[in-house]
């Protein structure tokens, strides 16, 4: 049997199975693409997940004086200040459980995010890298005499990292389930996209660790299948001043972990 046409120009079953399979594939590819496209431009709807309704909590709303841009708890005359960049879901009041891990002599600061709870704007890691940066430094000139750390739960763990760059940097940071960069767990969760080309928000804290000297401490949870432990090795493994912590549960159960303690 011929695999192309007879003499008469008549297609032969063999190239008519050919001429199929490229019309199928062709369409596969199409639609692919059409995915990846949807995909790159709506990439931040599958990473941020703000929350806007009110909460009870035990904090307070936190202003710049002309803004709310977060939530805090202020310890008379703390002894040292956390600033909290929180995971990707909820809102800056919902992290109230952090509480219970720190010093009652310490006080917190958590940020809210652009789009998130009230605060207007729209999640990405330039304007989130850019309210972490203002918030930083409005803390540093408003206690020049107190010790300033860096709380980084989950993407937190991303703008976090980011402040090491700061002219004055920060005390001391801790990260609670973090990843070592943001393209790495996304190529890991994603592995049918090209993440890595796709990916708009990269963080990468080995690279905004790198030259930090300043005491690093990391929790990375046994079961977590959002951020699997590796990625809190891997970045461990990297930065010379890092101490690492495995604790047990999930993604989201640190906070219930008598070995998350925040001190400096």
């Amino acid at each position: 049997m011929k695999t192309g046409s007879d003499p008469r120009g008549i297609p032969t079953p063999v190239s008519k199975l050919k001429r199929f399979i490229l019309r199928i594939g062709g369409a596969v590819l199409a639609v692919y693409l059409v995915f990846v496209v949807v995909v790159y431009f709506r990439q931040r709807d599958l990473l941020f997940f703000p929350a806007h309704a009110a909460c009870d909590t035990m904090l307070t709303p936190w202003s710049d004086g002309k803004r709310l841009i977060g939530y805090c708890h202020e310890a008379p005359d703390a002894r040292t200040i956390w600033l909290m960049m929180h995971g990707n879901a909820g809102q800056a009041a919902d992290r109230d459980y952090v509480l219970q891990c720190m010093s009652v002599h310490d006080s917190l600061y958590v940020l809210e995010y652009p789009g998130y709870g009230v605060r207007e704007g729209s999640p990405s890691r330039d304007s989130i890298n850019q309210a972490a940066s203002e918030a930083y430094r409005l803390l540093r000139s408003r206690n020049p005499n107190t010790p300033v750390c860096l709380l980084g739960e989950s993407v937190g763990s991303g703008p976090a990292c980011a402040l090491s760059l700061e002219k004055t940097v920060p005390d001391k940071i801790v990260l609670v389930v973090p990843f070592d960069s943001l393209a790495n767990v996304a190529s890991e969760r994603f592995p049918f996209l090209p993440a890595r080309l796709l990916l708009r928000d990269r963080w990468n804290n080995v690279d905004s660790l790198r030259h930090y000297g300043g005491p690093v401490e990391i929790f990375g949870a046994v079961d977590d299948v959002v951020i699997p432990i590796e990625h809190a090795r891997a970045l461990a493994k990297q930065i010379p001043t890092a101490r690492f912590t495995a604790i047990p549960g999930g993604h989201n159960d640190w906070s219930n972990d008598v070995q998350v303690k925040i001190r400096r």
